[in-house]
């Protein structure tokens, strides 16, 4: 998984220009929204909407535009979003994931579909991907929130299943159903994460080199880029070499 993480790191670490901002706090009040809906418009009482809003506030995104994603959703005036997912393969094939929030179920699949084409995949069918992944939950922290002893302790201790470190942070992998608690617990002994979701986890990855590397990372770009999708997942293995080269 190594290899996986840090690409996505390197990834992120492009920096986000105001207009990335600007989508990124699209995406979260979206969640927020269909989080309201799908349950009470109470954080304390809707554990989704509670994890929408933490990480909204973790990307600090402004209490007003929080409690307008909220109020969206009281007002019935929210458009109506359906989840859906994609799964296909990338370069050199590499699974990929793609997880949408849409109103438009037709232009989601059609932009997804031909950006797959366009960057050397093809989209599968349901269930054509995933089969080779666990959902799982995922709590991400940054480096700050301490050693990789001490961060593989407090996991221990709040009931994780696994805890994956570099010098880019923290990511603490849990049972699907037991993410609520592990991230109370872990928040009490290390502080607000930086991200609580549901993921998907590969369990095996796919050895990616070349020039495959930088047509794989276009089209992980380029899915995120679309304002239908919520989160996209990769089994990519990247050497550290493909990384560097990557990165320059």
């Amino acid at each position: 998984m190594a290899g996986h993480s840090k690409f996505k790191n390197i990834m992120h670490r492009k920096g986000r220009a105001d207009s990335a901002r600007s989508k990124l706090f699209s995406k979260l009040s979206r969640e927020i929204t269909v989080a309201a809906k799908s349950g009470l418009p109470d954080p304390n009482m809707n554990a989704r909407l509670r994890l929408a809003v933490a990480n909204a506030k973790a990307e600090s995104m402004p209490k007003d535009g929080i409690d307008r994603a909220i109020k969206k959703a009281i007002g019935g005036d929210a458009e109506s979003y359906e989840e859906i997912r994609y799964e296909g393969f990338g370069p050199g094939g590499v699974g990929v994931i793609v997880e949408a929030l849409t109103d438009n179920r037709n232009r989601a699949a059609s932009t997804v579909r031909s950006t797959f084409t366009k960057c050397g995949g093809n989209l599968g069918e349901t269930g054509s991907v995933s089969f080779m992944w666990d959902r799982v939950g995922q709590i991400v922290y940054g480096p700050e929130a301490g050693s990789e002893d001490k961060v593989m302790e407090a996991a221990i201790e709040a009931g994780a299943d696994d805890v994956e470190s570099d010098e880019d942070g923290h990511t603490i992998y849990t049972a699907f159903e037991q993410l609520s608690e592990v991230a109370a617990a872990l928040e009490a002994s290390l502080g607000a994460a930086k991200s609580t979701q549901l993921a998907w986890r590969p369990k095996a990855l796919t050895p990616l080199s070349g020039d495959a590397v930088a047509t794989l990372m276009k089209l992980i770009e380029t899915l995120e880029d679309d304002d239908d999708v919520q989160n996209v997942y990769s089994n990519a293995d990247i050497s550290a070499e493909d990384l560097e080269k990557l990165a320059g």
